[in-house]
């Protein structure tokens, strides 16, 4: 396989739909990830009328967040209350064990998990949880360096 790159692409971000959950995830993501919201646009501050149907007003219509060194990006879509996260997962990379026990604690907090947080032969501690958004985490302790 030859591998190529794109030099007219800068960047690539998760955007998730939230289907009218978006502010509580990002004050959930805020407090219990340190995540830092950035940009917060609600569909009544769209400069096109056309975007805020009845009873949409005050849903977040773009918002962009940062975890860590990751941009992430987000919205209520269309407020259907329906949003499905298969198929990936968001992966957090810690330094150290207690930090992955406690991130692991806080995201499982009204989520599910699908793997709870072990040793594992690649990391001393791996796991994988839904958070109470439906939205897959895994989170991983960075190997130390051989």
């Amino acid at each position: 396989m030859t591998i190529k790159k794109t030099p007219s692409i800068q960047t690539v971000n998760p955007y998730l739909s939230l289907g009218g959950r978006c502010e509580e995830a990002l004050e959930f993501y805020c407090d219990k990830l340190g995540a830092e919201v950035t940009m917060l646009m609600r569909f009544k501050d769209s400069p096109d009328t056309s975007m805020c149907a009845p009873g949409i007003e005050n849903k977040v219509m773009h918002a962009r967040f940062r975890i860590g060194d990751t941009t992430l990006m987000a919205s209520d879509g269309k407020c259907e209350g329906k949003h499905g996260f298969d198929g990936f997962s968001l992966s957090l990379t810690v330094q150290n064990e207690a930090e992955a026990e406690r991130l692991f604690g806080s995201l499982s907090e009204g989520g599910q998990v699908q793997m709870p947080l072990t040793k594992t032969v690649f990391s001393p501690r791996f796991g994988m949880v839904a958070d109470r958004f439906g939205l897959p985490w895994m989170v991983i302790v960075a190997p130390e360096a051989q």
